[in-house]
């Protein structure tokens, strides 16, 4: 049964409790990372604070909305966060399918909202769906034209039932069965990034002929979406979040040089790019938004 994830002891003053991140049992942990629930209904919140900001990441996604909806906030320049002035876009069809994201997102949700994402490890989704996470790469697409009839009858049961625990006791119940069926014989328990990378390498070099640098990578990226160098980077950008929140709680400040060290950026700077290209700002902003503003709750929920 899953579980959900213990509230955080530092949730800042004047936002919102209303993040949840629900974890899967222990049978499907190598299959789902876990499932963030977002429910505005009942709050009052400013424009600004209808925002929502996510960083890129290897993992697909589907997605319910059970009361509103979101939109897609569209960067007016690449070098940019898209604002509450922004370019928006609906997102398609009643639930949503979206591959791994090498940029970050933002949405909007003009109304109070109540929504589930569930977070699969690509590798998972393509064993159970036969889908290729590489043709979802950087996509959003509606559910109902890549899965399967009894996928879409799962989301159909999801959808209608009263409250959350029942909506993720309702989603591992159709999925438990479907992955013992299909699973790796040594599938991986720990959920890292970077441990889960290592896994995926040592699952390609020995799933089939050919393993020449070439065909390993192939063989990676299509169970993935994304290669293999790429899925390191977010090994190490993990670490240095979890690194940034253990060194705060520690010693109520944050040294980013010791951080990116420990991480195994090569210095201070290596660390700044990445944590830009992946959340869309610098790490004492990205710190700062943690803390300080409602956008930022999907980051909140992992502390």
């Amino acid at each position: 049964m899953a579980t959900l994830a213990p509230p955080s002891t530092r949730h800042p003053l004047g936002l919102i409790p209303s993040g949840q991140l629900w974890l899967p049992r222990a049978s499907l942990t190598a299959c789902l990372r876990g499932a963030m629930v977002r429910s505005t209904v009942g709050y009052a919140l400013s424009e600004t604070q209808r925002i929502n900001r996510f960083p890129a990441s290897p993992l697909c996604s589907l997605s319910w909305w059970f009361q509103g909806r979101s939109e897609v906030l569209l960067p007016e320049r690449p070098d940019t966060m898209p604002g509450l002035h922004s370019p928006r876009e609906a997102y398609p069809g009643r639930w949503v399918l979206s591959g791994p994201q090498t940029r970050p997102t933002s949405s909007f949700c003009a109304e109070p909202t109540h929504a589930m994402m569930v977070m699969f490890m690509p590798d998972a989704l393509h064993q159970l769906t036969g889908i290729e996470p590489e043709a979802l790469t950087d996509r959003s697409v509606d559910a109902h034209t890549l899965l399967p009839p009894d996928w879409l009858a799962m989301c159909e049961a999801v959808q209608h039932q009263p409250h959350d625990a029942a909506r993720v006791e309702c989603l591992e119940a159709f999925l438990e069965p479907r992955w013992q069926a299909c699973r790796p014989i040594q599938a991986l328990q720990a959920q890292r990034y970077g441990d889960w990378a290592l896994h995926l390498a040592q699952r390609a070099a020995l799933s089939a002929p050919g393993r020449s640098l070439r065909q390993l990578e192939r063989r990676i990226k299509r169970w993935a979406g994304l290669p293999l160098r790429e899925l390191r980077g977010f090994g190490k950008a993990e670490q240095a979040f979890f690194d940034t929140i253990a060194a705060d709680a520690a010693q109520g400040s944050v040294k980013w040089a010791d951080v990116a060290a420990g991480a195994g950026f090569s210095d201070q700077s290596h660390l700044c790019r990445v944590t830009r290209r992946i959340t869309g700002y610098a790490p004492q902003a990205l710190y700062d938004g943690i803390y300080g503003d409602e956008a930022f709750w999907a980051y909140r929920i992992w502390v």
